[in-house]
């Protein structure tokens, strides 16, 4: 590749590319470990395609880059309009402007900036009243911990309410998201970017499910297998997975390990990461351990669909443990009440 021009000449991922060269191998291979595969590739294949930068365009880039990490430093002290004033002191408007245009675009700032800021108590006064659509559409775009204190708050008979218009929510009109925004008095609406927004979905909703307090979870859930049983079947099989073993303490996991059957364990731990592996045979006999470390290097290649099989086997015992009270999962502060 021939010599850079100026900065402004170059895309997305040349600039990203110059950057990491500038950053050196060590720097730059902590930053790959938070990449996806493709992305890697694609930013490998750059790499090695960059032939020769300017000292200018290399500066100009790590500025440009400085100056962007910058103003997300901002938005996540004080939104994006105090970003936009300490930038324009340390810019000028024109070029403030032109930094946060490319962080919402290339970063995705999500409307509602405001609300996830604001204490889940003081929301839940602002919400409570709203159409459960609305509150629907405003707790997909909070964090699963707000979203949950809000859900365990509501009156039982809009919590599975709320859920199922979640769990249902699919893309919204940003015309909708801004009047959801203009009655909440954002002062972001003239911000929001205008293509259709991917919200909701089961994932959400299990996220929120999996963070609120048992008997909220129950109640919802109890609700949704009468009114919605395919959705609460979809979200059952999501919210607890093989690997959230890691949520347990040691006496839970050897209270679940006398209920499992050897051969299942075996090959459920045939394709399980480290941690989880390591938080297994940790609390096995050494005996006992060896034992299934054996099973697992003579059984020789598995299936994938047995794999899954015996690691959903091990979740429903945890789920049935947990049901009668025998363990305790995690929960990530859900059963703190909002009052």
């Amino acid at each position: 590749m021939a010599a850079r021009g100026g900065e402004d000449k170059l895309n997305g991922l040349q600039k990203a590319a110059i950057l990491l060269i500038a950053l050196g191998p060590e720097k730059s291979s902590l930053i790959f470990k938070h990449l996806k595969e493709e992305e890697i590739e694609e930013l490998t294949l750059e790499i090695a395609n960059t032939r020769s930068v300017t000292p200018q365009v290399k500066e100009e880039v790590i500025e440009e880059f400085y100056q962007i990490c910058l103003a997300q430093q901002y938005i996540a002290e004080g939104g994006i309009n105090y970003a936009k004033e300490l930038l324009e002191k340390a810019l000028g408007q024109d070029k403030a402007m032109d930094v946060i245009g490319k962080l919402t675009a290339s970063l995705q700032v999500k409307p509602f900036e405001f609300v996830r800021k604001t204490d889940a108590s003081q929301l839940l006064n602002f919400i409570q009243d709203e159409h459960p659509q609305t509150i629907a559409l405003i707790l997909s775009y909070l964090s699963a911990q707000q979203a949950a204190l809000i859900v365990s708050a509501l009156p039982p008979d809009r919590q599975a309410d709320v859920a199922k218009r979640i769990a249902s929510m699919d893309r919204t009109s940003p015309d909708v998201i801004k009047e959801v925004e203009k009655i909440l008095e954002s002062k972001l609406a003239s911000l929001v970017n205008q293509d259709y927004t991917i919200i909701g979905g089961v994932d959400a909703v299990v996220d929120i499910l999996n963070t609120v307090d048992r008997g909220t979870e129950k109640h919802i859930m109890e609700t949704l297998e009468i009114e919605e049983p395919e959705l609460a079947d979809e979200i059952r099989k999501k919210m607890f997975v093989f690997e959230d073993i890691l949520l347990l303490d040691d006496r839970a996991i050897q209270r679940v390990l006398r209920d499992v059957d050897n051969n299942d364990l075996a090959i459920a731990l045939k394709s399980a990461n480290e941690n989880v592996q390591n938080a297994i045979f940790n609390n096995l006999s050494k005996r006992l351990a060896s034992m299934i470390k054996e099973d697992m290097e003579f059984m020789g290649p598995v299936r994938l669909k047995d794999v899954e099989e015996a690691q959903q086997k091990i979740v429903n015992i945890i789920r049935k443990l947990e049901d009668s009270a025998e363990i305790v999962i995690s929960r990530g502060g859900g059963d703190e009440i909002v009052v």
